[in-house]
């Protein structure tokens, strides 16, 4: 018998895959979650799918999402980046990582925390939801709302609330899965 997975998920294993050992688990280290803040930010006016497939482009090109060396990316890199078929070649798009990494090193450089920063608009631990379809899951939230607005005045783009939203429910701030899911009972830990 075929697992029962979200409604959201196709039928290419990538997704599968996704969805099964990555979508709604929670991280919490705060490096990863920059890095999934970014790639979440590239998919504005895009499906999932289309970041997921290049994911291994951006972390290449991207240092990892290493902050202290994407911080110092200079017009001449943007402009190579711009070049590369692997990555969403939007200069806006582009240049928001380059910016959100200058806005993350600044936020540790106060002694900041940004894992418990971003899990504080949850209250700490993962908001278990109940959603019995996928047209029950909303696209933003009041919490994806406040992180939107913290996240711009500390210099984040591309951070919208429904990107935020997105993001949490991809970090396991939210479990959205669907409750005939497979993953849903293993997540909420009912």
């Amino acid at each position: 018998m075929e697992k029962q997975r979200c409604g959201w998920v196709s039928t290419d294993p990538l997704y599968q895959q996704y969805h099964d050992e990555v979508w709604g688990r929670p991280v919490y280290d705060s490096q990863q979650l920059f890095a999934k803040l970014c790639l979440d930010g590239q998919q504005a006016g895009l499906s999932w799918i289309t970041i997921l497939r290049k994911q291994a482009n951006y972390e290449s090109l991207f240092a990892n999402f290493d902050p202290q060396i994407v911080a110092l990316y200079d017009d001449s890199k943007v402009e190579e980046l711009l070049q590369d078929p692997g990555i969403i070649r939007n200069r806006a798009k582009v240049n928001s990582i380059i910016k959100n990494a200058q806005a993350y090193l600044k936020f540790i450089e106060q002694g900041n925390d940004f894992s418990e920063f971003l899990w504080g608009f949850v209250g700490g631990k993962p908001l278990n939801n109940r959603h019995a379809c996928l047209a029950d899951v909303p696209a933003q939230t009041a919490e994806s709302e406040a992180m939107s607005k913290a996240l711009k005045k500390l210099g984040f783009n591309f951070c919208g609330p429904t990107i935020c939203y997105a993001f949490m429910q991809a970090v396991g701030m939210v479990n959205d899965h669907i409750v005939d899911c497979f993953c849903y009972a293993e997540l909420s830990h009912e």
